[in-house]
């Protein structure tokens, strides 16, 4: 049986540790805001360009209108983008997608070649540690992440596209839902897809009028489709990015209140044992002097 001093360091030690958690509850929270912000500002915009790529498209007609990032070719080497975080204490934010970037490689493992590169440290390290190559870890990025450096990072996996060193880019991210839900997203980011409203939607008759009716396009609209299809990848691979910051502190945030939940119920437990115990030593030194009372008689 534990002893009254061991109880009363457990019970410290639990105390300090809910303390940390709560504590990393509200700095998650904080940043949570800040990063659900920033993605709900920035999912119009991505969605917006990509109806403007599909409209161009449409509006073409029987002109050749091509772009080489828009042209899709047989698959026989990709590369998988895995974005993970650079800390744990987040739940299962990072193994769950770990996980699914495992599946999607097993179960293209017909293909020539599949590379791999990672954004987070957890990644990282769990392929390293497993032998599995890897073509670059771009580290530190979330200490600088912007649009600049989201675009740095597609214009590179756009050359090896283009290159032919690759025929497919796929990005692997937890999306952001709520503060306590996130959605595993195996998302193609090369060749682009562009996707209009679903078909027999108010949405798609009203594209398909408008797509009967052109404009002119000054300098063009070959100019035009070669500026905006680079830009739209690079907020593609941006809005991922911070889907994946916002999901991970919201997984932080909800692992961090269940540890500080668990920690109050560990010490309610602790607390009622050492009471229990302290009783029992209370009786069994009062059991002792009755009965060396009881012997001096």
């Amino acid at each position: 049986m534990a002893s009254l001093r061991d109880i009363r360091k457990r019970i410290r030690s639990v105390k300090n540790t809910r303390q940390i958690t709560k504590a990393m509850k509200m700095v998650a929270a904080a940043k949570l805001r800040k990063a659900q912000d920033s993605i709900i500002a920035a999912r119009p915009y991505a969605q917006t360009l990509d109806q403007i790529i599909a409209d161009l498209a449409a509006r073409s007609g029987d002109q050749e209108l091509a772009h080489p990032l828009l042209v899709s070719r047989p698959v026989k080497r990709a590369e998988v983008v895995l974005l993970t975080s650079d800390r744990g204490l987040a739940g299962g934010f990072n193994s769950n997608v770990i996980r699914r970037a495992n599946r999607f490689i097993y179960e293209n493992s017909a293909l020539e070649r599949i590379q791999l590169s990672t954004v987070g440290r957890k990644g990282h390290d769990f392929f390293r540690q497993r032998g599995q190559a890897i073509r670059k870890d771009y580290g530190g990025l979330y200490q600088r992440l912007n649009y600049l450096a989201a675009r740095e990072m597609a214009e590179e996996l756009t050359v090896g596209f283009l290159n032919g060193e690759v025929d497919a880019v796929y990005i692997v991210y937890n999306e952001f839902v709520s503060a306590i839900s996130q959605k595993i997203t195996v998302e193609q980011l090369l060749p682009l897809q562009t996707f209009g409203p679903a078909a027999g939607t108010p949405a798609a008759t009203a594209t398909t009028a408008t797509a009967l009716v052109d404009f002119e396009y000054e300098p063009g609209r070959q100019d035009v489709l070669d500026r905006l299809v680079p830009q739209a990848i690079s907020i593609k691979l941006y809005r991922a990015l911070l889907e994946s910051v916002a999901s991970e502190h919201g997984a932080r945030m909800s692992a961090m209140e269940n540890a500080t939940r668990n920690a109050s119920d560990m010490i309610a437990d602790l607390s009622l044992h050492y009471n229990r115990t302290r009783q029992a030593v209370i009786t069994k030194e009062l059991s002792e002097i009755v009965s060396g009372a009881e012997a001096l008689k």
